[in-house]
């Protein structure tokens, strides 16, 4: 006879494509499980690849709920922030050497690519708007995968002269698995590559820097319980978090590889899925 599992001790979920439905909303079926959860004692951990400045349009629809965001792991796991104080607990950034020396590997392998960098940054900091100060720059190569840019154009000097937590790489056009592909043997063991989107945008983050890693930080460092996580996503950039996980749940419309790291397949985002699971329990 199979054990049954849970209930979890915290909820680690992805955003687009898992938490949200397909117009970034959190539909009334799953903020109300969420606050039963949290009446439980169990709290929500956004795990995402977008950078603080985004995570309001997440957060904000739980502002007035018991089951208010307190923690983000962002980036992919190169930002760990705290949603409440707008204050970033944990970094791991490129160097600027190092984003020289991926930037000339992808180019070789990628001739047409453009080039973006995200730099740590809070809600606060991310009205910059110059290229010393900016969190989010690019080349003028560089065409974006969705429709609110907030970039910066910079030169591709300027592009490395700060640490940033993401070397983006795009090439509309291409699919991202493509572009994986051949980027992965050209940089080696200098980054790690991933890809949240398969329209022709990878993610280069420090090596071994992934959701899994921030959040391993975040249990480590903080008061919430690390005993049985489970966690919930979509696609390549959350395959570590669903290994990691005490129970890893893939959305059913999701990547085949996040299918096949995941102990479980919910229905998809747009069926309520992370609600149908969490309902065992909450």
């Amino acid at each position: 006879m199979t054990a049954v599992w849970g209930p979890p001790s915290v909820i680690a979920s992805d955003v687009d494509g898992t938490l949200l439905d397909d117009d970034e909303q959190l539909t009334p079926r799953t903020r109300a499980t969420l606050e039963r959860a949290r009446a439980a004692g169990v709290e929500l951990v956004l795990a995402t690849g977008r950078p603080p400045r985004w995570i309001p349009q997440i957060a904000d629809q739980l502002a007035d709920s018991p089951a208010a965001v307190r923690y983000a792991v962002c980036a992919n796991g190169a930002i760990v922030y705290d949603v409440v104080e707008d204050r970033i607990l944990h970094v791991q950034a490129l160097e600027p050497a190092v984003l020289r020396v991926l930037a000339q590997r992808i180019a070789e392998r990628l001739p047409h690519v453009g080039l973006a960098a995200e730099r740590p940054g809070t809600v606060a900091q991310a009205g910059a708007g110059d290229a010393a100060t900016a969190p989010f720059v690019a080349t003028a190569g560089y065409e974006h995968a969705w429709l609110n840019p907030d970039h910066v154009q910079v030169s591709d000097e300027h592009l490395f002269a700060l640490p940033a937590v993401k070397l983006l790489a795009r090439v509309p056009g291409m699919s991202s698995r493509e572009m994986a592909h051949l980027v992965r043997p050209a940089v080696g063991d200098l980054a790690e590559v991933t890809y949240s989107i398969g329209t022709g945008l990878i993610e280069l983050s420090v090596p071994d820097v992934h959701k899994a890693s921030g959040l391993q930080w975040l249990m480590a460092n903080t008061e919430l319980p690390g005993g049985a996580p489970i966690a919930f996503g979509d696609m390549p950039n959350d395959i570590e978090m669903l290994r990691w996980a005490a129970r890893g749940v893939a959305m059913g419309h999701g990547d085949a590889a996040a299918l096949a790291a995941a102990d479980e397949v919910a229905p998809p985002n747009y069926e309520d899925g992370l609600a149908q699971v969490l309902e065992r329990w909450f």
